[in-house]
This record gives C-alpha cells, structure tokens and sequence, in this order.
C-alpha cells in the first residue's frame, strides 16, 4: 500500500502541473556565430526582422509573419501602442518600413527603371522614422554610443537615404526638370514635397552637370587594396558626371613654333566621379512635428570640405567614402590600352600631357603632382593615390593631380609641355598664386617621372643651348632663328611652386636597359605625333645645313622616349648634372632586385643604383623591389612618411580645424578662402 502511493505521487504532481497551466523553463547554449546573429541580425543583413523588432512585434500581440501579411495596421499598432517607448516604437517602424521598401524594390525588379512612387515614399519613411528615434528621443546619441540597436537604426537611415536619394534623381533625370539657377527641381513624391540644398558645395557656373548617382557601397574594385571610408551619418554617393573619360585630344597640327598644345581644350580636369554625402533633413523641431511632416530637404556635402553637420543641436560625423570615385575613374579610364596606342604613335594616342585633379579643386589644401613613367598612365599610382588619401592627416591637408602625358615625346618636349600644362592648370584654379594649392607644391615621379620631376626643378642656364652651339656654329640671323624654335626645350628654371620632390626609381644618368635589344626594337616602333615632327624635322634640316660635313649621314634622328632614357643619350648625359633649386627638399626611393650584390652595383631590373642615387637626397630608402617600387607597400609607408614631415617643415595657413597628432596650432599666414 505504501509503495503504492509513493509510486502514485510523481502522477498527481504531473496532474497537478498541467491543470495549473504551469509551462516548463529549458536552458541551452549558442555558439557565437548564432550569438551575433541574434544581436546584429536584422533586415539589411538577413532580410529578416531583428530581434530587436520581433521584441516589440510581441509586446503589441503580433509577430514578423503578421506584420507582413497585413502591414499598415500593424504598422499603425505600432504607432499607436503606449506599451512602448519611443526608441522602441521608432526603431521598429523604422526596420519595418525599410522592409516594406525592400520587398517592393525586388518585386518590381532592379532593371525597371526609376524606382516607384512607392518604393521612394516606403524608404521616406524609413530615414523619417530613424531620424526620429536617433535626434528626437528623449536620449541623445552619445548616450547610446555602445547600444547595437543605435548603430543599426543610424544603417537603417543611411541606407533609406541612400535609396530615397537615387530613386529620385533618377525620376528627375527622367522628367529632365531643372531651374534656371541650376538647382534640381525633384517632382513630388506621393505627399512628399523635396527640396535641395547645395550650398555646401560651394559650386561653380562651369562645373560639370551629374548624369547619375551611384550608392558608393554598391561598387567593389579589384587592383586596390584598400576602400577608405568614414563611419557616420548620411548615404555615401559617387556621382557621374558629364565630363569626358580620359581621352587624348583631337591632333590639329598647330606649330611647335608657336608653343601651343595639341588643341584648344584646356590641359586640365577635375575628377569625373566625385563623391558625396546626402542628408534628408525632415521638417520640424520636436517628435511630434518630425512625425507629422511630409517636408524634406536633402543636403549634399563633399566629404573632402566637410566631415561634421549640425543636427538637433548636436555636432554629428558626417559618413564618406574617398575609394569609390577614384576606383571607379580608373576602371572606366582605358588608361592602359591608351598608354600603348599612345607609345607608339596610334592617332587616337595622347599627344599632350593632361593634369587629373583627383578631388574638386581645394585652394586650402597642398598639391601633390604625381608622374607616371614609361608607357604608363596614372594607373601606375593605383593604391598610391588611394592609401595617401585614405591616411586622415594628408587626406585633410593635400589634394593629388595626376600628370597622363606622351611617353614616346623627347624629355625635353615634355618637359616643356607638362611645365606648360601646370602652370596653366594653378592659373585657371589661383590666378593670383596666393592659394596654399599653389605653394609649396611637392612632385612624385616614377621612372621617366621622375627624371622629368628633377627637371622640372632645375635650372639649365645655357649649359644645353651651347652644347647645340659647340656641334652646330651658327651666328647672326640663322642662330636667332634656331634659338628661337628650340629655347623653350634648352632653356629653363624650376617652378618656383615646388617646394619637395619625391624621386622613385628614376634613371637620373639613363639606363642600360634601353640598349639592349629588345629595348632598341621597340624603340624603333616608336612614332612621334605628326604636329611634334614636322617642327622637329625642321630644325634638325637645318642644323644639317649648318653642319657641311654631316649631310652624308641623312636627316638627325629626332629621340623618342625611350632614347632619352639610354645612359648613352646626349641629352640625358648633359642634363643629369643641371643644379636643382636649392630650396626644394628632394627624397630617393630604389629598388634593389639583385640580392647578394653590394648596393652600389645594385639594380632594381631596369634603373641601376648608381643612376637612381642623388647626392644631397633628404633621404633615400632602398627597398628588395623590381622596377614598380611605387606600388611596394614599404614604399607608400615611405611617401606617406615625407608627406607628414613636410606638413611639419613647412610654414602652413592658420586653420583652427587642421590638426597633426602631437602639433600644436597651425602658423602662418591666413588660409585662402
């Protein structure tokens, strides 16, 4: 009996239980992949509802599920709950109404065109939702910096910012409306009235008219090792503009005699795919007007000029990216195929330099001129460029140009059209030469660059000319007459702009490389532009006329680029010892590709030690590299290095929002505005 009932107890308990309508508690454990998951998970990574927002789904008595089938009045659940607080309430809708807008972009499909009404009022919504909850709450966002939710929803905005944004300007390219001042005027959406504001662009009337917007995180590059961004708030936009790709103008055959280009276009321009920040700014002073609103104002920023806003009286960091227009530039650019069309002398190859300003143009911000080297094109400075803008110190204190010219022209030509090309290009953007841009310019020059970036800073007296005069006598009439064609490539001085150079396996003496045979058949294949040598035969018939005891040898063989990169080259031999400007701090970067040999007798490949080596260099870094030493890692740390220093050296513009880590306030003279 006894055992009977002890046996009979666990049952009544089990009764006792169910009847009670007790549920039972198990426990279990997660990895931490799935611990993620669940606390970062939301509708931008999964597709899904967060946690977060499932949370407050079932605080209201619905689920995700529920949400979906009938939305707009679990959407006005959610409004009108006082079970939830505002961040609760506002960072739901916020997730729900981007998920409405990405279900109604992927129904009507990604190739139909312009987004719909629809789509754009949905993704409204969102940012309007977001930007309740992130400046309108009754928490500010320093006091959620470590809260996943705040980071999430401040995602949630950008990204509705990010699609609102090109889902309009596509709609107004569409409709092809603008006003007579050049503001777009966007059609309205639903009950949605749009405005911009573009004032912090600081535009000019010549300034290219975007074709497109393109969301900077929608485009991935091979070739560049890093994307450089900045965290912060608004939508990260490239735009695309109408001006030309990278393209060599059309020959006209103007005489050399004259020193004009190859055309009338200017040699410059500025950077086809700049990048942007977008805001949408929504109508109203607290929550309640902020909700009701169906005003928005959507301000643009360069992200160069402008790296904080003010919003709901706060200062709040503005998002970027400094990748995604540069990587895009090069990807559309032919750069390539063009430097070998233009090597050897197709007609639709370059046949003058053109300078390629990086960012818009900055009077407050230091020039970096970067020159590529032989059949190259300013895709030989590809992570260069972009790791020393990705570095937040030179980022904020240079701009970069790059120099594309005609590697097959005579050193001496392009010495004197690329003087040319920069000193046009500073007039245009600073035509008094008060501009920080315009002071204290620093060259970067790769192989045959470099070579032109140490002549460019150098002064040839009449060292040149009287070596003409020693082979060739001439007096009189005839002599100015000679003098007169060929002064501008004998005679020069440095450009007064430059300040420091960078030297990077550059043939200084020339090179035996382009001796040997395969650099003399490719020599040969060279064709110079037809305008470069009708003017060149020219002088050299004459100076074969000056000459009775040369005739029998034929017409002077005019050098090509390659020529003049022999160390057996004239000009190259009487040129590598002209005196640089005293004041110009000059740096050495070389590669040595030939392990076990002392550094003296050193090569990288092409360019021997001996003839990359300067005396009087501020520094030289010799690095185990082949030829392309500019894209060696070390070497980049090394540019980035001489960049820093030379803030440091240089007296600069007083700017209270220039800092340098460990300096103290900015001296000099007030910034150029």
């Amino acid at each position: 009996m006894t055992t009977s009932r002890f046996l009979a107890l666990p049952a009544l308990l089990c009764a006792a239980l169910l009847l009670a309508g007790c549920a039972g508690v198990t426990v279990g454990s997660i990895s931490p992949s799935e611990y993620l998951a669940q606390r970062r998970g939301d509708v931008l990574i999964t597709g899904k509802l967060s946690t977060s927002a499932e949370e407050v789904l079932r605080v209201i008595g619905s689920d995700a599920d529920q949400c979906t089938a009938n939305g707009q009045a679990c959407r006005q659940a959610l409004a009108d709950s006082t079970g939830l607080s505002d961040e609760q309430r506002l960072s739901a809708l916020s997730e729900v109404w981007l998920q409405v807008a990405l279900a109604a972009g992927k129904a009507s499909g990604a190739a139909a065109g312009p987004a719909a009404p629809e789509t754009i009022e949905a993704y409204l919504e969102s940012a309007r939702h977001a930007y309740a909850y992130l400046f309108f709450t009754a928490r500010k966002p320093r006091d959620r910096a470590f809260e996943d939710r705040q980071t999430q929803v401040r995602d949630y905005y950008n990204y509705a910012v990010q699609q609102a944004i090109t889902g309009l300007f596509s709609r107004y390219r569409l409709d092809g409306r603008a006003s007579e001042d050049r503001q777009p005027r966007v059609p309205q959406v639903g009950a949605w009235h749009i405005d911009i504001d573009l004032s912090a662009l600081e535009l000019r009337p010549d300034d290219p008219v975007p074709q497109a917007l393109i969301p900077a995180a929608s485009l991935t590059f091979s070739g560049l090792r890093n994307t450089y961004r900045r965290d912060g708030f608004g939508a990260e936009l490239v735009v695309e503009t109408n001006q030309p790709a990278p393209s060599p103008p059309s020959p006209r055959s103007p005489s050399f005699a004259d020193h004009k280009t190859a055309d009338d276009t200017p040699p410059y321009s500025e950077m086809p795919f700049p990048g942007l920040t977008a805001l949408l700014r929504f109508e109203g002073t607290d929550l309640r007007q902020v909700l009701a609103t169906h005003t928005a104002r959507i301000v643009v920023f360069d992200p160069y000029r402008t790296s904080t806003t003010r919003l709901a009286e706060q200062d709040i960091p503005l998002a970027a990216n400094f990748t995604s227009g540069y990587g895009l530039w090069l990807a559309r650019s032919d750069f390539a195929r063009q430097a070998l069309r233009s090597l050897f002398g197709s007609a639709d190859g370059l046949t003058k330099p053109r300078i390629y300003l990086m960012q818009p143009y900055d009077p407050n911000r230091r020039t970096v001129i970067m020159l590529h080297g032989l059949a190259s094109s300013p895709e030989a400075w590809i992570n260069v460029a972009n790791e020393v803008l990705g570095d937040e110190t030179l980022r904020r204190n240079y701009q970069i140009w790059q120099v594309y010219y005609p590697t097959n022209a005579p050193l001496a030509i392009n010495n004197f059209a690329i003087r040319q090309a920069i000193t046009e290009t500073l007039a245009h953007f600073d035509p008094t030469g008060k501009a920080d841009a315009s002071r204290n310019i620093t060259l970067i020059g790769h192989s045959m660059g470099g070579v032109l970036s140490r002549l460019l800073v150098s002064s040839s007296g009449d060292k040149l000319w009287d070596s003409i005069l020693s082979s060739y006598p001439m007096q009189g009439a005839q002599q100015q007459r000679v003098e007169q064609r060929l002064a501008p490539y004998l005679r020069f001085e440095p450009l007064p702009q430059v300040s420091d150079a960078i030297f990077i396996a550059s043939p200084h003496r020339g090179t035996p490389f382009a001796n040997n045979r395969i650099a003399r058949w490719v020599a040969n294949l060279i064709t110079l532009p037809v305008a470069m040598l009708g003017q060149l035969n020219d002088i050299s018939r004459e100076l074969m006329r000056i000459a009775p005891g040369k005739q029998d040898i034929g017409p002077l063989r005019i050098p090509n680029g390659i020529d003049n990169l022999s160390d057996r080259d004239a000009f190259v031999q009487m040129s590598s010892d002209l005196p640089m400007n005293p004041r110009v701090r000059f740096h050495s970067i070389i590669g040595n590709d030939t392990p076990g040999v002392v550094q003296a007798l050193s090569s990288d490949g092409i360019v021997p030690y001996e003839s990359a080596h300067l005396d009087g260099a501020a520094s030289e870094l010799v690095l185990r590299s082949a030829h392309s030493v500019q894209e060696n890692p070390l070497a980049i740390l090394e540019i980035r290095r001489i960049l820093r220093e030379q803030l440091l050296l240089t007296p600069r513009c007083q700017d209270a929002s220039v800092k340098l880590p460990g300096v103290g306030a900015a001296e000099g003279r007030p910034c150029a505005r």
